[in-house]
């Protein structure tokens, strides 16, 4: 090799020789494109960070799921359900650390509703450690097709009536929004027993959840009245005439010239909101480069994506169309957002659950 040779490539050392280094994204199915990986790794790329993005293989499922990927390390960047963060003592939040909104790689935070920047599950220390990205209710979709509007029901206590039996869907899976529309019809707050709990009413909730309580006779009734159930995906079929659905599958039936619309309860839609997690331990160019990762991902063309391909609700306000927020305003509802439930609570209702099946 000559000396000219010897030295150029030497000058190349400091910035193209050197390995590439991973960005770890943990997310659920659909929420992050090939598109989204080049465009960001371009701009990585651009601003001259040494980092690439990738997402892992292992799709998100749930909170005990995401704490174990988190806790082996197997991720940098992560899309957590809001309540799970401080679900189960706290288990994850442990594993998380702050966002600093003022970073200027975060020049999109701006455009995010200030409704949902600041939601105390996420808090720690009156520091956010979550990013809204976008969410979505539990929501109850009529067919318009088949159903007069005149008879549309505007209440969840319809669900236990006559009429409806054996003509709406539930989801089988997450179990506490059905035990939450069942404290619905009884005038409670959907989260009552892990209100409950929080004050260690241990009394209340043994009168409550007894073999001859209210809650138990009418969540019975509830699981008897459905004419159906689904765990990861909403099913269609000729004799429901009201489906459960958490939004995209409501899009893809419309699209071929279905006609479901939301009913709008008079007791509001228990939400939830999925959102943009640092690793604990970033720091220095790595955390950096995060940032901007995040910051691609509440930019306008990313959060219309949430609301035209995803049938979600977008975190950001500057949009063209925010969906359903357009013409339901309150569906982030604050004090509608599932929380993070306590083992307790969360005992209780599985055990409901177990004295229907």
């Amino acid at each position: 090799m000559s000396k000219l040779l010897l030295f150029s490539f030497l000058l190349l050392l400091p910035w193209q020789l050197l390995a590439v280094e991973k960005l770890r994204i943990f997310t659920w199915a659909g929420y992050v494109t090939a598109e989204d990986i080049t465009q960001v790794n371009e701009i990585l790329e651009k601003k001259g960070y040494n980092y690439q993005v990738e997402v892992i293989a292992t799709k998100a499922e749930d909170a005990d799921q995401m704490f174990s990927v988190i806790r082996n390390k197997e991720c940098d960047i992560t899309f957590l359900t809001l309540f799970f963060i401080k679900m189960h003592g706290e288990q994850i939040s442990r594993l998380l650390q702050p966002i600093d909104i003022n970073s200027p790689r975060l020049s999109n935070y701006k455009n995010l509703d200030p409704e949902l920047t600041q939601i105390s599950m996420g808090m720690q220390s009156g520091k956010p450690l979550y990013i809204p990205w976008g969410g979505g209710i539990y929501g109850f979709f009529v067919n318009a097709n088949k159903v007069k509007q005149q008879d549309i029901p505007t209440s969840v206590k319809d669900l236990w009536s006559s009429k409806w039996r054996n003509k709406f869907s539930l989801n089988q899976g997450q179990f506490w929004y059905n035990v939450g529309l069942t404290l619905q019809a009884l005038d409670f707050h959907p989260f009552y027993l892990e209100q409950l709990a929080q004050k260690n009413n241990r009394s209340k909730l043994k009168e409550l959840l007894s073999e001859h309580g209210v809650v138990l006779s009418k969540f019975k009734k509830l699981y008897n009245n459905a004419g159906g159930f689904w765990q990861s995906s909403t099913k269609f079929s000729e004799d429901l005439e009201i489906v459960s659905s958490w939004g995209p599958e409501i899009k893809s039936q419309n699209d071929k010239g279905a006609k479901w619309q939301l009913i709008d309860f008079e007791e509001g839609h228990m939400a939830w909101l999925d959102t943009i997690n640092f690793i604990r331990g970033l720091k220095d160019e790595k955390l950096e480069a995060a940032e901007i990762v995040a910051n691609y991902f509440i930019n306008k063309k990313v959060q219309q994506r949430i609301v035209d391909e995803l049938s979600m609700l977008p975190a950001a306000v500057n949009l063209e169309s925010r969906g359903l927020l357009d013409d339901y305003p309150n569906l982030f509802s604050a004090d509608l957002f599932v929380p993070p439930y306590s083992q307790l609570s969360y005992s209780l209702m599985q055990q409901l659950v177990e004295q229907v099946e």
